[in-house]
């Protein structure tokens, strides 16, 4: 295999398996590697504004899996499947099915009952999901285009600006968006959301 990849602080390890599971044999460095990802979230996007997803297709486990395999299937062999590996961060591999089913439920509750505001209800979800760790990578990305779908489809408001940065690479943005991570961690979540909002 090809592909070596430097890894920024935030990020999980692909392992050897997964490494191998590229599609792209021509890919060699992390520069080709996110260009063919963004690549493939962009053509996501173009799916999302022609599919307009309903509430009842956004919270499955299906329409988790499919916008994962939308994101990176041009790209990864794995994606849109669960991780079969455990990770630094996560919940065991074995248990992603069962605390995603969880979530699902808690959002809808969350909903229904007008438990918290729009954004928080997002924002928890999106904060939830990463921690879960559903997917061998990806999982951020993946957890914020959640977050914009259950707000703009959901909840019909504008999707979250994420501090307009690119969190894939390590710089300012990516920091203030880790510390924020950390306090949800923590069950402090307003610094998250007003991250996602700003």
């Amino acid at each position: 295999m090809g592909l070596k990849i430097i890894y920024n602080p935030g990020e999980t390890p692909l392992d050897d398996d997964e490494l191998d599971a590229l599609k792209i044999p021509s890919i060699s460095n992390r520069q080709d590697l996110d260009e063919f990802e963004q690549k493939n979230i962009e053509d996501a996007l173009l799916w999302l504004k022609k599919k307009k997803p309903t509430i009842h297709e956004i919270l499955t486990e299906d329409f988790v899996k499919q916008l994962h395999k939308r994101m990176y299937g041009d790209v990864w062999k794995w994606a849109g499947e669960f991780r079969k590996s455990n990770k630094n961060i996560g919940v065991d591999k074995h248990q992603i099915g069962i605390e995603l089913k969880k979530l699902l439920d808690d959002c809808k509750y969350w909903i229904d009952n007008k438990v918290y505001n729009a954004d928080e209800i997002a924002i928890r979800f999106k904060h939830k999901i990463v921690w879960i760790h559903c997917f061998p990578n990806g999982n951020g990305r993946h957890s914020r285009l959640m977050a914009d779908i259950i707000s703009e489809y959901i909840f019909a408001k504008k999707p979250f600006t994420w501090k307009g940065g690119n969190l894939s690479k390590d710089n300012d943005e990516k920091v203030a968006y880790i510390k924020a991570l950390k306090k949800a961690d923590a069950n402090v979540i307003v610094d998250l959301i007003t991250f996602a909002r700003s």
